[in-house]
């Protein structure tokens, strides 16, 4: 992961673009960037979406996730570390028990 955070620093700072990308600029670009993947999916099922835009879908996550890592880089958080935090508290609130097959929010479990 680590490897990958520089290749995305290294390619921003080789065009002098960080002085554009502060936490909140970052913040606004995930949610476009996810609204441009779900643009691949409006009117279309599942199927219909990646069989048609498939190669567009790469490059709109590619875009979410980019700006997530420099965001985070940025913030100076730990990725991994994040995310296995997160898990924890999912696990806490969707215990197995309760949420095997169910799609109800962890308030309504």
């Amino acid at each position: 992961m680590d490897e990958l955070i520089k290749k995305i620093n290294q390619f921003r700072d080789d065009r002098d673009w960080r002085q554009f990308h502060n936490p909140k600029d970052l913040a606004i670009s995930i949610s476009l960037e996810a609204s441009e993947l779900l643009e691949n999916f409006q009117w279309k099922t599942s199927e219909e979406a990646k069989e048609k835009n498939q190669e567009n879908i790469e490059q709109e996550l590619a875009d979410v996730l980019i700006y997530s890592l420099m965001l985070a880089s940025d913030l100076g958080l730990d990725v991994e570390g994040i995310i296995e935090k997160k898990l924890e508290l999912n696990d806490k609130k969707y215990p197995v028990e309760k949420s095997k097959g169910n799609k109800e929010k962890y308030t309504e479990l």
